[in-house]
């Protein structure tokens, strides 16, 4: 076993918090482990200005993580599982996957009111495309405008009356510590999440027997199956933050449902499906959504958006 590793992360309070999380469990079950934190600043983290889905998606947070993780500065990443892309550069793999917090997204207004009492016309802050879509499909009277930054950063402009709500995850919230402010829970029935919303990913390299061991007890098996399961969904797709996708999975004893999505980006086609099965089919499950909500319509979507390319996909959202 190693004597210390070193953990790559992100510099926000939230992905601080999380890589805290790891390293405290990582010691609890090794004692003697030291472990230390690189903080590493990701693209996503220095472009603060412009939407996700005209500057590149998902692997805006990872990328320099990852390149910290194949050359050898950091042993294991920890990053929010949602931010994951389908796709991981080679040498590189997801390792245990602990137990999920609360996936569900929420609204949290100024006034405190829930999305059905917001006025007409109100500015409800999102850069989440999945999140506009459906918010788009509930109040289409609303004016969904673009809103960047870490959590404190989102709180603060709604507070200085930037807008009047905006949309945001249960898990982070909660990790943080403003369950007070939130305004309302959607439910997954009413706005499906992120695929992997709540849950962490702690990526690793290929063939470190040493680090795959020390992080092995951190795996939870029920998060893991269904995770894995909706990554699979994700990764039909060939989806990131430039699709409105959703996708949630749950466990009932030895079944494994999954709900999933695909919008246009003004949410007036929404395609939803679910499928269920047995667990340990669980990415196969994933696969077979997928291709239900193609031949549903999906595939016609997804081409579009990816035939106008990324920087088409803010305007008909942000206006």
């Amino acid at each position: 076993m190693a004597a210390s590793v070193t953990i790559g992360t992100r510099g926000s309070k939230l992905a601080l918090w999380q890589a805290n999380w790891v390293k405290s469990q990582l010691q609890q079950h090794h004692g003697d482990l030291t472990v230390n934190l690189e903080i590493i600043k990701t693209r996503g983290d220095k472009i603060l200005d412009v939407p996700l889905a005209k500057v590149g998606g998902k692997g805006l947070f990872v990328k320099e993580i990852e390149e910290a993780l194949l050359d050898g500065r950091a042993d294991l990443a920890v990053h929010s599982m949602k931010d994951m892309p389908a796709d991981l550069p080679d040498g590189l793999c997801i390792g245990p996957i602990p137990l999920r917090e609360d996936p569900r997204d929420v609204l949290i207004s100024r006034d405190g009111l829930p999305l059905e009492k917001i006025a007409a016309g109100a500015r409800v802050g999102t850069c989440s495309l999945r999140r506009a879509a459906q918010l788009r499909h509930l109040r289409p009277d609303i004016d969904v405008v673009p809103l960047r930054g870490n959590l404190e950063t989102r709180l603060r402009k709604l507070d200085e009356g930037q807008m009047e709500a905006t949309i945001l995850a249960a898990a982070g919230i909660k990790r943080m510590g403003y369950q007070k402010r939130i305004s309302e829970f959607f439910e997954i029935g009413r706005m499906l999440p992120a695929v992997a919303q709540g849950a962490l990913c702690i990526e690793i390299r290929q063939n470190d027997g040493a680090v795959e061991a020390l992080v092995a007890p951190l795996n939870h098996a029920d998060t893991q199956t269904v995770i894995l399961g909706e990554r699979a969904f994700l990764n039909r797709l060939q989806g990131g933050c430039q699709v409105p996708i959703a996708g949630h999975g749950r466990l009932d004893g030895n079944r494994f449902s999954l709900v999933g999505l695909v919008a246009d980006l003004d949410g007036q086609t929404v395609i939803r499906d679910t499928l269920s099965g047995p667990a340990h089919e669980a990415r196969e499950i994933g696969v077979a959504l997928a291709d239900r909500l193609i031949e549903a319509g999906a595939r016609k979507i997804l081409d579009s958006l990816q035939e106008n390319g990324s920087d088409s996909c803010p305007s008909p959202l942000f206006r």
